[in-house]
């Protein structure tokens, strides 16, 4: 009985994920996109990122770099809406990233 414009999807990047299950879901968004829904994404400063880079990752400071590269690759690959925790980072790179893509 819920109304189609009120459902988003969410993936669940973390919940109780291998980081190998994290990157699948990331790198495969767009099937989850074709779906036709919104898709919400929340990696920032998940724990799958201190895994991929133990020494720089470790404190949850030190994945910013990590949260911003995973949302990029979210938002290439469909995801409507980004939940994260550094909001000026991300909304800086995201304003990078479609100048570089506007600039073909």
């Amino acid at each position: 009985g819920v109304a189609r414009e009120k459902i988003w999807l969410d993936p669940g990047v973390g919940l109780g994920k291998r980081p190998e299950h994290n990157l699948a879901l990331i790198a495969r968004l767009d099937a989850v996109a074709a779906l036709g829904f919104p898709v919400l994404l929340g990696v920032s400063r998940k724990r799958f990122i201190a895994a991929l880079d133990p020494a720089g990752g470790a404190a949850l400071d030190g994945r910013l770099a990590g949260s911003l590269a995973a949302a990029l690759a979210g938002v290439q690959r469909g995801a409507a809406v980004l939940r994260v925790h550094d909001v000026a980072e991300t909304v800086q790179a995201l304003k990078v990233w479609e100048a570089v893509a506007a600039a073909r």
